[in-house]
């Protein structure tokens, strides 16, 4: 088995078939979506496939390490960066194909006007094992 992180985006990824954005679509459409994502989930916890899953707001801090004895450096939030995650779900698949399959599927969630969104999800695989590093 090998895991993957699917990441939904609120902006940035190429723009998606149905295009509205989630804060123009009527609570009936945003249910429905909410809806379509938790029956996936709930599906692939019986086929052993599901991890993990969260959405999260648009709003967030940066934050850095400003050197010892310093408190962190904060800023932003920057909506206009391209990597403004909308959530994440985790599987774990027996292939990068299933991965493929899964993350297609999820594509397809409803959104304005009840029609599939066909969004763009990046879909990251784990680091099975980490680097080695020649000294």
């Amino acid at each position: 088995m090998a895991k993957y992180l699917l990441l939904k985006h609120y902006r940035g990824a190429p723009a998606s078939v149905n295009d509205a954005p989630m804060d123009q679509w009527s609570p009936e459409e945003i249910s429905a979506h909410m809806r379509y994502m938790n029956d996936f989930a709930a599906r692939l916890e019986t086929t052993g496939e599901f991890v993990d899953s969260q959405a999260l707001s648009p709003g967030g801090t940066w934050v850095r390490y400003d050197g010892e004895g310093r408190p962190p450096v904060t800023d932003g939030p920057f909506a206009e960066t391209k990597d403004l995650i909308a959530g994440w779900m985790i599987i774990d698949v027996d292939s990068h194909e299933r991965a493929v399959e899964l993350a297609g599927e999820l594509s397809a969630a409803p959104g304005a006007g009840g029609k599939p969104i066909h969004e763009w999800l990046e879909l990251r695989p784990f680091l099975a094992e980490p680097p080695i590093i020649a000294e």
